[in-house]
């Protein structure tokens, strides 16, 4: 039996199908579709698209990767299989929540399959929630908040902001210009690091790699590196293989961009002058700590009732962090962080029926090692290898700590169930 694909317009061929039975098949293969387009994990994509299929009287097997959804409904010796190509795509919390809610009408009988699968086009084509100003805006916020975080100076705050407003015109370009998409994050990386290397001739002598690496971490795979650790501990392997080696990739392309950016700067003006951050006061840490969950807010497109207990979930994560560094140690200290952050989420979907991704995806970011990743690969290109495997080995070790701390809270404190 050939495989069926899902064409992105959502027509399906369902054959010889009942009625009901094909509008149960075509909402569930939307769902997936949909869900899988803004951010969810395979072993959370499989399980719901499971669960709605038993709800639904539909005998259903399903396995995702970062690109495709193979689903199966029928007997073992009769199915009918659909392959659904995916482009992979950013998370956006605020659609997501959406989708949560049309899940939830169908499969509690309020509202009929075929109705859901109205709504869920509806919300795929939706407008998006934020302005691009706004959304430009938000990546520079999030690029000095993280140089803060970083240990950042004045000096470094300012020159991050402007590399985070400069990524994000660079991100809004990507919409009309396809080829840049291929090529966005080197591009991005190089910018930045050009532009980072040249302002110490602008505005003296102060941190270039506080700067840098605040300006980039936007671009930076740490969610995605957390996705696919998460994916392996939970034996989906081929998916987790596959994003992981994405987020490697992705590493490896932005560190070329800033190698390059800083050998043209130094070609241009000369030897860089470099100066150790001024700390600020201890203050401008809880305004960063506001600031950046805002940031995350507009970034992850969650809608804007949700800014509050994406500020809360924040201030957890940092806390928990804080707590298990000073207990655990630096490394180990994020499995704290992470599992204060997932039992507060969880418990925020059960109380509220709202997705508790909602929180969790934002207060993670706080927590998740994609700056020690660059870290290393910076010390690598520095033929520093000593210095770099062992960041390197960092970056696992927090990595794993943060999906096992993601991993308990699940048992501590149950997320709700869809059905």
């Amino acid at each position: 039996m050939s495989p069926e694909t899902l064409p992105q317009d959502a027509q399906l061929s369902t054959g010889n199908l009942a009625p009901a039975e094909r509008d149960a098949v075509g909402f569930i293969l939307r769902l997936g579709r949909a869900l899988h387009s803004y951010g969810y994990a395979a072993n959370q994509l499989e399980e719901v698209m499971d669960q709605a299929a038993q709800r639904l009287g539909l005998r259903g097997q399903f396995f995702t990767t970062p690109t495709s959804i193979f689903a199966a409904f029928g007997p073992q010796e009769d199915q009918r299989t659909f392959l659904i190509r995916v482009e992979p795509g950013g998370v956006d919390l605020g659609r997501l929540a959406s989708l949560d809610r049309v899940t939830k009408m169908v499969l509690r009988g309020v509202t009929t399959p075929a109705a859901g699968s109205q709504e869920i086009e509806r919300i795929l084509a939706s407008p998006e929630q934020y302005t691009r100003v706004v959304t430009t805006l938000a990546f520079g916020l999030a690029s000095a908040a993280a140089s803060r975080f970083l240990g950042g100076g004045m000096k470094e705050v300012l020159v991050s902001s402007v590399l985070g407003l400069v990524i994000g015109v660079l991100a809004l370009a990507v919409g009309r210009l396809r080829e840049l998409g291929r090529v966005f994050e080197p591009v991005a990386a190089f910018t930045a690091s050009l532009l980072a290397a040249m302002a110490g001739h602008w505005i003296g002598a102060y941190s270039v790699y506080n700067a840098t690496l605040a300006g980039l971490i936007v671009l930076i795979p740490g969610l995605t590196l957390t996705i696919a650790m998460t994916e392996l501990s939970t034996r989906h392997l081929v998916s987790g293989t596959a994003r992981l080696s994405g987020a490697f990739v992705l590493f490896l392309v932005i560190a070329f961009g800033v190698a390059l950016g800083n050998k043209i700067a130094v070609a241009i003006t000369g030897p860089l002058s470099i100066l150790n951050p001024v700390a600020l006061p201890e203050w401008t840490g809880i305004v960063a700590l506001v600031v950046a969950p805002l940031a995350f807010t507009v970034l992850l497109r969650a809608e804007p009732r949700d800014a509050v207990w994406i500020i809360l979930a924040g201030g957890l994560a940092v806390a928990g962090g804080r707590i298990g560094a000073r207990t655990l140690g630096l490394e180990l200290g994020v499995f704290i962080g992470a599992l204060v952050v997932g039992m507060a989420s969880n418990l925020y979907g059960r109380f509220l029926d709202r997705p508790p991704t909602i929180t969790l995806v934002p207060g993670i970011l706080l927590l998740v090692p994609g700056s020690i990743g660059y870290r290393s690969l910076a010390s690598l290109l520095d033929r520093e290898v000593v210095s770099g495997v062992e960041t390197a080995f960092r970056m696992i070790l927090m990595a794993v700590a943060l999906v096992a701390g993601m991993l308990v809270s699940n048992v501590v404190a149950p997320p709700k169930r869809v059905l």
